[in-house]
């Protein structure tokens, strides 16, 4: 459950406890770190974990979904079509029919209870800062920081999607949805997706390789490299005033980086 998983997984927990549900289901890809963190702690906190995977199911399993499995979690895949109307309550009934009753996280686990969670983070930062940043699939944990710092500071989120405008209107709606209204202070860059999801270059691979070397904190292309590459682009531009203090969130998502390094390997025979 590392980076910002536990703090959007804990209320979710708790919420999962109070309506007496001990299943936990949610939806993600191949790769995915929320149905990695989901089968960890269905294992620490003894919750049956169901993962929803979209696409066909390739064996040998992936070093993510393999995890998963070791962990106790239950692999179900969905084609495309259907995964794209997951929340349809066609796909949920039949769910329900096939597992029984559960508690529903959404992919990525952005939801009320996981702003709430996020919004903590602010409260462990023991230093004094100007600007705050994180990587944004969703927008959760973004809206979680802004709930958090209440107005004060600067929020910047960095999009690791390709046309992701509508990662803005995610962000209001949750403030909305958790009754924090007309913040202005945070943003979202959507200017270093490098091509998309789960895309990257030599350029950016080549930044990471060389952060986690100089710096010996591991991490990876997927989110967190990209809004590490954001933050010292931006700082070579004047983006940031001179004698700011920038905090980056690290994410978390190192699981992936077995599965990717067994992709590239495979493309490169």
């Amino acid at each position: 459950m590392s980076g910002n998983k536990w703090y959007k997984l804990k209320y979710n927990l708790q919420e999962a406890r109070k309506q007496g549900k001990n299943t936990l289901l949610s939806f993600g890809g191949a790769y995915s770190n929320h149905i990695y963190a989901i089968a960890a702690t269905g294992k620490i906190f003894n919750f049956r974990t169901i993962g929803v995977i979209r696409g066909e199911e390739h064996l040998p399993l992936n070093p993510t979904l393999s995890f998963a499995s070791e962990a106790g979690m239950k692999l179900y895949y969905l084609n495309r079509i259907s995964y794209r109307k997951k929340y349809s309550s066609e796909v949920i009934d039949k769910l329900q029919t096939t597992f029984g009753d559960f508690y529903l996280l959404p992919e990525g686990g952005t939801n009320q209870l996981a702003v709430k969670g996020c919004s903590e983070i602010i409260n462990n930062i023991k230093v004094e800062f100007d600007f705050i940043c994180c990587p944004c699939g969703t927008g959760g944990t973004l809206a979680g920081l802004v709930t958090g710092l209440k107005g004060k500071k600067y929020a910047v989120g960095f999009s690791v999607l390709k046309g992701a405008s509508f990662l803005k209107d995610n962000v209001e709606s949750l403030l909305q949805e958790n009754n924090e209204f007309n913040y202005t202070n945070w943003d979202i860059n959507l200017d270093y997706h490098f091509g998309g999801y789960a895309k990257f270059d030599n350029e950016l691979l080549n930044f990471v390789n060389n952060f986690s070397g100089q710096s010996k904190i591991s991490i990876e292309p997927i989110y967190t490299g990209k809004m590490l590459f954001g933050i010292y682009d931006l700082v070579s531009r004047g983006f940031f005033r001179e004698g700011s203090r920038i905090i980056a969130i690290h994410t978390g998502g190192l699981q992936g980086l077995k599965g990717l390094s067994q992709r590239m390997n495979r493309n490169t025979k």
